[in-house]
């Protein structure tokens, strides 16, 4: 024997009990949540999309960053010291340990001591860099771009899971009320077969049986309640309200069917693609700024400096206060060319590994415009199919409904036996769950239409027509 909603309700867990004044909370009303709402919820308040955005920020930031490298730069020094005054001559090649020690030999011990001063500014600009820095600009550009594009794909990603939690949510409560139709048409046949067997107008065997078939409506209630539970937790996670007791209104995509059909898009302007567009540009940049390396570094420079020293030139110590403050000024004003030749071989090699990654972001993302097409007529056939079924499910129902009624006559005639009966039951429940979740599948796949598509906001404007249309 076919057991009815068997395809539909197979889990089990906890009912959630909570102050269903969570739900006006979340909405801004007292009023329950309608799809429209529980996707701008989502939007607003759902911790990845927030993260994806501060991102996005950051990313934004960095082109702030590479642009100052078109500032000219200017480092500051101050310095006092109290040191022996005696000199040594000869050469230190460039270290960090032994400080560096300048001005003519003075014969004086080695304890005696004097202070030493010094201050200046150096101001330093490239005047031209062959590239370098305007792809760096170009980089940091199109990483802000890619950053900007993964914040919508999460957004998309985030309010389509929501939306598709509101429609299990909301089909869910549509098996709920099939299976109470289902425990009350149970009830009903259960009484009468019993009032039957009781006066021995049949036999007791009919009796176990409807038993049976009552508790097993019973279950498949408990079942569907269970899992009414478990969408509302999986929806209130999506707006962020663990523990409340949500309260929905579907009644917009629960009586009638969609208008129309989505139109067509280009799968180019899925934000999937175009991150991994960004993606494939930055490397580009990447590897023009590795291009206008190998080449001289021009510098201007300006500086304006002050020493003071606590010793004469004849040896003398004035001592007191004397070298605390610079007493002879210095300026200078050059340009500075630089070149790192061995510096080739080490380019040479970044170089093919940046065309390598350049590469891989090509193909990533000739993968991604294949997926994204992919999923578009996937979706499409989607929707054809729940538009099929949903043609053909009144028809469905109303042979079923036909049929259970004409069971309940042939029995109470002695013409069909108790299992007929159940079996008549079990089809017109499946029938009335088949027919209340058929408009929702065809809803729920203009949904993944306009998901697949990258873009929620054709699939709002559809469900707003349909409102205004009620």
């Amino acid at each position: 024997m076919r057991k009815p909603l068997h395809a539909f309700l197979c889990l089990a867990a906890a009912t959630i009990l909570s102050a269903p004044t969570r739900a006006a909370q979340i909405s801004g009303t007292n009023s329950a949540l309608t799809l429209n709402q529980v996707i701008e919820t989502a939007r607003a308040k759902y911790p990845a999309i927030q993260a994806a955005q501060a991102q996005q920020k950051a990313a934004q930031g960095a082109v702030g960053v590479a642009r100052t490298a078109y500032l000219p730069r200017t480092d500051l020094l101050w310095q006092t010291n109290r040191a022996t005054a005696n000199n040594v001559y000869g050469l230190l090649l460039p270290q960090g340990v032994i400080p560096n020690i300048s001005g003519p030999v003075i014969a004086s011990d080695n304890t005696r001591s004097a202070w030493s001063s010094g201050g200046g500014a150096l101001l330093s600009w490239q005047p031209f860099d062959f590239g370098a820095r305007s792809a760096k600009v170009k980089a940091a550009r199109e990483g802000s771009e890619a950053a900007r594009q993964a914040a919508s794909l999460t957004t998309l990603e985030v309010t389509a899971n929501a939306g598709s939690a509101f429609f299990d949510l909301t089909a869910a409560q549509q098996l709920v009320t099939v299976a109470q139709a289902n425990v009350r048409r149970n009830e009903a046949f259960h009484q009468a077969v019993h009032v039957l067997v009781d006066n021995t107008l049949r036999p007791g065997a009919d009796a176990s049986q409807a038993d049976a078939q009552l508790a097993l409506a019973h279950n498949q209630l408990i079942q569907a309640q269970t899992q009414e539970a478990l969408r509302r937790t999986a929806l209130a996670e999506y707006l962020q309200a663990p523990g409340a007791r949500l309260e929905i209104d579907a009644s917009q995509v629960v009586a009638s069917l969609p208008a129309s059909d989505l139109g067509q898009a280009t799968a180019a302007n899925h934000p999937a693609v175009l991150e991994e567009s960004a993606l494939a540009l930055q490397q580009e940049a990447q590897k023009r700024v590795l291009d206008r390396s190998y080449v001289p570094v021009f510098t201007t420079l300006g500086a304006v400096s002050g020493r003071g020293a606590g010793t004469a030139l004849n040896g003398q110590f004035p001592g007191g206060s004397a070298g605390l403050a610079p007493d002879t000024f210095n300026w200078a004003a050059g340009v500075q060319v630089t070149f790192a030749a061995f510096d080739y071989f080490s380019l040479r090699e970044q170089q093919k590994v940046q065309q390598a990654n350049i590469e891989a972001e090509h193909a990533r993302y000739d993968q991604s415009l294949s997926d994204v097409s992919a999923a578009m007529e996937q979706a499409r056939a989607t929707l054809a199919g729940a538009r099929r079924i949903a043609a053909n499910t009144p028809v469905e129902l109303a042979a079923a409904q036909t049929s259970e009624q004409q069971q309940q006559a042939r029995y109470r005639s002695g013409l069909a036996t108790v299992v007929d009966v159940a079996a008549a039951e079990g089809v017109l429940a499946q029938a009335e769950a088949d027919d209340a979740i058929a408009r929702l599948s065809v809803w729920r796949a203009e949904l993944g239409i306009a998901a697949a598509q990258g873009d929620l906001q054709p699939f709002l404007l559809l469900l707003q027509s349909a409102t205004k249309g009620k």
